[in-house]
């Protein structure tokens, strides 16, 4: 198996993730603050270098009709811009419910309240992860 990088894309924020070397189990890894799609491309790109990761999977959100929404559409240029910052395959991947799975992650291991506010980013970018490399294990 291999090294997955995730990105959870926001318009203040990009969450992201790892997976263990098996492709196992995602991780939260990193949070960074939204510069510009280019700017932030390199990062990612940098990132999954660094990291050796051999695939990069970035969130993409859908409205009511499976289409991607405005947020999905950001999500798959940002996608673009990165595939032309690394020699990485990088997919989009269904990002639905991907920060409140967090949110109720937090809440389930007893966080308290004030400690939940803030950046999920980088959970979301776990829950997105973790989905995907449950989709492979089945």
């Amino acid at each position: 198996m291999t090294r997955i990088l995730a990105i959870d894309p926001g318009d203040k924020n990009i969450g992201v993730a790892l997976s263990d070397p098996d492709g196992i189990i995602a991780s939260p890894l990193m949070i960074i603050n939204h510069i510009s799609r280019a700017i932030d491309a390199a990062r990612i790109a940098e990132i999954a270098a660094e990291k050796q990761a051999e695939l990069i999977i970035v969130g993409q959100a859908f409205d009511e009709d499976g289409l991607p929404s405005p947020q999905g559409k950001k999500a798959a240029r940002l996608a673009a811009a990165v595939r032309d910052q690394s020699n990485l395959p990088v997919k989009l991947w269904d990002e639905s419910f991907s920060t409140q799975t967090a949110r109720l992650a937090l809440i389930a291991i007893n966080i308290p309240k004030k400690k939940r506010r803030g950046h999920l980013d980088n959970l979301a970018a776990t829950v997105i992860l973790q989905s995907y490399l449950d989709s492979l294990n089945r």
